[in-house]
């Protein structure tokens, strides 16, 4: 089979694309750092200087005495400081040289920036840099439909992103594999350099398709994109069953046949979604005899209401993969369908989902999406890991969509400035002392909004603001259109997705509304406490994993929550919430210092992932 054809690893490739870019950029710091050896002469000047000093000092009074010894220690610090920078900037230049394949340029600025700090901290902060890098070192290759910059549709894309770049500080060397879509943007497109292409059997009848693999390196991740005009020249990443069933199929099995044809044989492959769901299935049945098959696979659910179900004949077509796997214990659904996740799942060598109690939920019948039996069967592999957030992307400190910037020394002012903004630019009255309430959501019944159209009256008593913003099912979005017309200068809806509006709700707002009937894991309440807003939020999946409740007596937890799916009890956390607010606004202060410094980055999670990794191979 063409697939066999094989190419230079791509751990070349990675070496010598990422290298001229370190090399480029460390010549240029090294020719910074040169002049100040120049200052090397000074020494002996100084010397000479104190020498003479030195003899004159007996018959020098003690007034003389102490301007001298004041002049010397005026001069000592920059002596020291010339010494200082001059050392460690060649020390720090070789181990960038051991990291270049395995750790890009981004790992190489905590060596450089203590070189600049007290010499006697410059040795000991260059140690982490190697030290702290767990072993072995792992490979690992991701295949999902989306992933940010590039394509992004919903929480799937933040995670094939930011995990990735989060991994590679836990010592993993990982190459992303994405279709190829039309809609990627031109400019990310025009920098992706040809691989190269080979021509793939697909269907049950021996017909073939065109496999192109396009490549572009960033941030130290590879991305691969499969080429294909036959399959992804729609506009977006996914239009119906019909049309994405087939595309799927052709996706999972091209990205084996790539890393096939690259010869670059990952330790681990992560397959995310139903998307990838085949992924497990090609790699014990079509690719068992290639040396893919050393490789381990684990298959992460993002979201079990999605699972890729159509009839047999037309997946046995499109995979022509064989009878057996048709069968009820792995793909077979039902009587005459297929399901792509559920064949996932069982040939999978792990599975794992975004939050833990998300784990547990999926086993039962009200949440399990009638695959709540097969995950019991293998709830032995199956494992919890909260999704973080990418903390560069979203800092507001930096962040350029804030009317004002702030952190935690000045978080309670930079909160009220981007209120008055929030009101003044979305027509609300302008007033100080109005709890805002944001809500940023897909406008669907996941989401709790339900409840939120039974009890939004009852939260309009002239201290209340609500902002919403997202798109969705028409009766929601009709309803929230509605209610900006009844409530004028308390309620906003925008019914739209505005990624700059979004950041602005985030830093405007005193509260964030998440209200889910369930969750796998949920982005928007980590945001909101990056953004020292407090969260309100159903205890589902992932929100109750990442939100404590407050706790009036002890002054403790992050947010307010409720257990039942139940109007009145989301009635109930507002008002409790509401009630803090306005009247122990010191305690509520505090719990919004407390959510900006909440750890909510990748990093704990990218251990984690890596110790499920490591379990899979040793």
């Amino acid at each position: 089979m063409p697939a066999k054809k094989k190419i230079s690893a791509p751990e070349d490739t990675i070496e010598e694309k990422a290298a001229p870019a370190e090399e480029a950029a460390k010549p240029a710091e090294v020719k910074k750092s040169a002049p100040k050896k120049a200052p090397a002469k000074k020494p002996a000047a100084k010397k000479e200087a104190i020498a003479e000093k030195a003899a004159e000092k007996p018959a020098k009074k003690p007034a003389e005495k102490k301007a001298a010894s004041e002049k010397a220690a005026e001069k000592k610090p920059v002596k020291k400081t010339a010494k200082k920078k001059a050392e460690p900037q060649p020390e720090a230049e070789k181990p960038a040289e051991a990291v270049t394949a395995a750790a890009p340029a981004e790992e190489v600025k905590p060596v450089e920036i203590p070189a600049e700090e007290a010499p006697v901290e410059a040795p000991a902060a260059e140690k982490p840099v190697d030290m702290p890098l767990p072993q072995p070192r792992r490979s690992v290759a991701f295949i999902g439909s989306e992933c940010y910059p590039f394509v992004k549709t919903g929480g799937l894309g933040d995670v094939m992103y930011a995990l990735p770049k989060a991994l590679i500080k836990q010592n993993c060397d990982v190459k992303v594999i994405l279709p190829r879509y039309k809609c990627i943007p031109q400019k990310y497109q025009e920098k992706m350099v040809y691989r190269g292409a080979f021509q793939m059997d697909l269907c049950a009848d021996g017909r073939s398709f065109y496999v192109g693999i396009m490549e572009y390196v960033w941030d130290g991740v590879v991305y691969d994109f499969i080429d294909n005009e036959d399959f992804f020249t729609s506009g977006n990443p996914y239009t119906n069953l019909v049309d994405d069933i087939p595309k799927f199929c052709f996706f999972g099995k091209a990205a084996l046949a790539a890393l096939n044809y690259m010869n670059w044989i990952p330790d681990i492959i992560h397959c995310h979604d139903w998307q990838a769901g085949l992924v497990p299935v090609y790699l014990r049945t079509l690719f068992a005899n290639t040396a893919l098959s050393s490789a381990r696979t684990i298959l992460t659910i993002h979201n079990l209401r999605f699972q890729g179900v159509y009839n047999i004949p037309t997946i046995k077509y499109w995979t022509n993969l064989p009878d057996y796997v048709f069968n009820k214990d792995a793909l077979k659904q039902g009587y005459e369908d297929a399901n792509m996740l559920k064949g996932g799942l069982a040939y999978a060598d792990m599975i794992s989902t975004v939050s833990n109690t998300y784990a547990g939920e999926i086993q039962t019948a009200f949440y399990g999406e009638k695959l709540d039996a097969h995950l019991r069967y293998h709830s032995g592999k199956l494992r919890g890991i909260v999704n973080g957030i990418d903390i560069e992307q979203w800092d507001t400190a930096t962040d350029t969509r804030l009317a004002v910037n702030y952190d935690l020394a000045n978080v309670l002012e930079g909160k009220k400035a981007n209120k008055k903004a929030l009101q003044e630019q979305l027509g609300l009255a302008q007033d100080d002392h109005m709890f805002v309430i944001g809500l940023i959501s897909r406008l669907t019944d996941q989401k709790g909004l339900d409840l939120v159209n039974a009890i939004l009256p009852a939260l309009m008593d002239g201290h209340t603001q609500v902002v919403v913003l997202g798109t969705g099912d028409a009766k929601y979005e009709d309803s929230f259109r509605y209610y900006e017309s009844a409530y004028k200068g308390s309620v906003c809806s925008n019914i739209m997705y505005d990624e700059g509006r979004a950041h602005q709700i985030y830093a405007g707002a005193d509260a964030l509304l998440v209200p889910s009937l369930f969750e796998p894991c949920g982005l928007t309440q980590l945001i909101a406490m990056r953004y020292g807003t407090v969260p309100i939020v159903r205890e589902t999946g992932g929100l109750k994993d990442t939100v404590q409740p407050y706790n009036q007596y002890t002054n403790e937890g992050n947010g307010f929550t409720f257990d039942r799916y139940d109007a009145n009890l989301l009635l109930d956390a507002i008002n409790r919430a509401k009630t803090l607010y306005f009247t122990n606004r010191w305690c509520w202060d505090q719990m919004v210092q407390r959510d900006l410094t909440t750890d909510v980055s990748w990093d704990n999670s990218a251990q984690q992932y890596r110790g499920l990794y490591m379990e899979l191979k040793p």
